[in-house]
C-alpha cells in the first residue's frame, strides 16, 4: 500500500469525460447538449471534483468518435491544460493513446501539462485496436494484442527517457554571461524500437515531478506504469485482478461504475429511465448502484485491498454532487481517505517518490 508521511494513501479518482458512463447520460445532464464542449462545463466539473476532495480527475479520449451515443470531445490534454492554472490540489490525468501516436509529442505535451499544473500531471497510456484509428493516423494497422502491448511498452519507455533527457539543473539562466543551458546535462536517448526510433533529447525541460505519473490498464510489465488500473465484473474478480497487478510493483486502482440515490430519484429509477433510451454497454467493471452510505462502505472495503479507485459516474451532473456531499466527507471523517495536500505534487499525494534521473552522473 502507498504511504505518504507515514499515512496510508487511498486515492479517489473520478472520470470527467462526456456526460457519464451510460450512453444516454446526456438526457439527464444539467445543461443543453451543445454546452458539453464549452470551457464552462469543463471548468465547473473540475472545480466541483477538486472542492469535493478528489485526489485526481481523468479525461478519457479517442481519435475516433463514439459510435453508441451522441458525443463530442476536445482532446484530453487540452482539457487538462485548460483547467491547470485554475486548480491547486487536483491531479489532472488525460488519456493519450500509445498506438500510432508519436511518443516525442506525447512527452512534450505531458511535460508541459506538469509545468502548467505545478506538478499535478498524469498520463493514462491507452491502446486502440480499431482499424479506423490507423487510417486516421495514416499508419499501418496494428490490431494483434502482442503488437499493441509492444508499442505501448516502447512508447512509455521513450516518453520516460525523454523526461530524463534533461537533468534537473540543465537550465542555467545566467543572464550576465548569456548562458542559459548546460549542454552537458542534456542527453540523447538513442532509442530504436520495432515501429519507431527516437534520438532526443526532449524540447521541454524535465517535468516538476521528474516523471509524470503513468497509469495503465490490464497487465503491465514491472516499471512500465506507476499505477495499474484493474477491472472485474464482481468484487472477487476485481480483487483477484488487483493481486495479479501487484506483480508489476505499481500502485493498484480499481475501476468502479457508480450510480447513487439522489434527493429526486433512486439510482435504480434513474438507470431505468436511461435504459428507456439506450442500453448500457455490457459490464466490464465493478458496478455499484444504491445509497451513498453503501457506496462509502464499498470504498472502505476496497481501501483494505488496493491503493485507490477511479469512479465512472452514471450521470456526472447528478452523481458528482451527491458524492461531494455524502460519500467523500464520510471517507474523510473515518480516515479512509484524505484530501490532497495543497502545494503537493500528484506523486506526493499518491505516496510516490520523485524518481532519480537515469542519465545524471551525480545521483545524490
Amino acid at each position: 500500500m502507498a504511504v505518504n508521511n507515514g499515512r496510508k494513501v487511498f486515492a479517489l479518482g473520478v472520470e470527467l469525460d462526456g456526460e457519464g458512463y451510460h450512453p444516454a447520460a446526456w438526457r439527464r445532464a444539467a445543461h443543453e447538449p451543445d454546452q458539453l464542449l464549452t470551457g464552462h462545463t469543463v471548468h465547473s466539473r473540475v472545480t466541483a471534483a477538486e472542492n469535493a476532495g478528489f485526489t485526481l480527475a481523468t479525461f478519457d479520449d479517442s481519435i475516433l468518435a463514439a459510435s453508441d451515443h451522441p458525443a463530442g470531445r476536445i482532446d484530453a490534454v487540452t482539457r487538462a491544460s485548460f483547467v491547470a492554472a485554475t486548480t491547486s490540489t487536483l491531479g489532472l490525468v488525460p488519456a493519450v493513446a500509445t498506438t500510432y501516436a508519436e511518443p516525442f509529442h506525447t512527452s512534450s505535451q505531458l511535460a508541459t501539462l506538469d509545468y502548467t499544473s505545478r506538478g499535478r500531471g498524469g498520463w493514462i497510456a491507452t491502446t486502440t485496436a480499431e482499424p479506423a484509428a490507423a487510417t486516421t493516423w495514416g499508419r499501418p494497422a496494428r490490431a494483434a494484442a502482442a503488437e499493441l502491448a509492444q508499442e505501448q511498452r516502447d512508447s512509455i519507455e521513450v516518453v520516460r527517457r525523454l523526461w530524463d533527457s534533461w537533468e534537473d539543473d540543465a537550465v542555467v539562466r545566467d543572464y550576465a554571461t548569456g548562458r542559459f543551458l548546460d549542454r552537458d546535462k542534456l542527453h540523447y536517448i538513442d532509442f530504436v524500437g520495432e515501429t519507431f526510433s527516437v534520438k532526443g533529447p526532449a524540447i521541454v525541460p524535465r517535468p516538476p515531478q521528474g516523471q509524470v505519473v503513468v497509469f495503465a490498464g490490464g497487465t503491465t510489465a514491472p516499471g512500465e506504469a506507476d499505477v495499474v488500473l484493474v477491472s472485474g465484473v464482481d468484487l472477487a474478480e476485481t480483487l483477484a485482478a488487483a493481486d495479479r497487478a501487484r506483480a508489476a510493483g505499481a500502485l493498484v486502482f480499481v475501476e468502479l461504475d457508480a450510480a447513487v440515490d439522489t434527493a429526486a430519484a433512486t439510482a435504480a429509477d434513474r438507470l431505468a429511465d436511461l435504459e428507456r433510451y439506450a442500453t448500457a454497454n455490457p459490464a466490464t467493471r465493478l458496478s455499484f448502484s444504491g445509497k451513498p452510505k453503501d457506496l462509502a462502505a464499498l470504498l472502505t472495503e476496497l481501501a483494505h485491498h488496493v491503493d485507490g479507485v477511479r469512479l465512472h459516474l452514471a450521470v456526472i451532473d447528478e452523481d458528482l454532487p451527491v458524492l461531494a456531499r455524502l460519500v467523500l466527507p464520510a471517507l474523510f471523517r473515518s480516515g479512509v481517505a484524505h484530501r490532497p495536500v495543497p502545494g503537493s505534487t500528484l506523486r506526493a499525494n499518491l505516496g510516490l517518490a520523485r524518481p532519480i534521473n537515469r542519465y545524471a552522473k551525480d545521483q545524490h
